[in-house]
């Protein structure tokens, strides 16, 4: 985790250099935008291991940033603004960031936080590989597949929160995983809430459908989803 590089998305300066000054305490490299466009050109050329990202800074904002760094690839992103409506925390998620941290906030917290999300990305489940049906991910490359007889392998786009909720499933393959232990596999040390489920797990069920793997993900009402063979 040493010498990871944080790009800390952040208009404001005073903000930015103690969120610098906190991270490279724990030996992390930072570099900062001030805005969008700036955030995007370090994210391209730097390639970060990780975003630090503010929702309101000029050019372009936080949502715009994530989608773009969403269709280059996966990028862990952690959404840290004032805004803290249910609704904010649920748009950030539901776009992909993998954590929310709402401003005032301790920025011992967000190193935490930060540290957490390098965790999960680097350190994941160990070495292997997991497969149920045509469904398989691999967890050294950190890379999920859908894989046809006939027409060969489709690497799936997911996010860190999708693939780190398949490989739950994929350790568990027919036993219903609740919405708690989703959550708990998806984002552990956040606080969001239980029906942000939903959306992720609408996501990578969309995915894996347009991969071609249709029927595995079902959903048990009131309880939470299972995989299943194909319906």
């Amino acid at each position: 985790m040493e010498n990871a590089l944080i790009c800390v998305v952040e208009d404001d300066p005073d903000i930015a250099r103690i969120l610098q000054t906190y991270l490279e305490r724990e030996r992390l490299r930072v570099v900062c935008a001030a805005d969008g466009e700036t955030a995007l050109q370090q994210h391209r050329s730097l390639n970060p291991d990780l975003l630090l990202l503010d929702v309101n800074i000029p050019k372009k904002d936080g949502y715009a940033v994530l989608a773009e760094v969403r269709r280059r690839g996966d990028t862990p992103v952690i959404f840290a603004t004032a805004m803290a409506e249910d609704i904010d925390r649920l748009t950030g998620l539901r776009m992909g960031a993998d954590d929310y941290v709402v401003k005032p906030f301790n920025p011992a917290e967000v190193v935490a936080r930060v540290k957490a999300v390098l965790r999960r990305t680097r350190g994941g489940g160990g070495a292997g590989l997991l497969r149920h049906g045509p469904i398989e991910a691999d967890l050294s490359a950190h890379v999920a597949r859908v894989v046809d007889p006939d027409a060969g392998a489709t690497t799936l786009n997911l996010t860190l929160s999708e693939f780190r909720i398949l490989v739950r499933f994929l350790n568990a393959p027919m036993r219903v995983l609740s919405r708690a232990e989703i959550l708990d596999a998806c984002l552990p040390d956040s606080d969001a809430l239980e029906r942000t489920v939903d959306s992720h797990v609408s996501n990578l069920r969309r995915k894996l459908e347009a991969a071609g793997a249709v029927g595995f993900v079902v959903n048990v009402r009131g309880v939470g989803y299972r995989l299943v063979g194909a319906a």
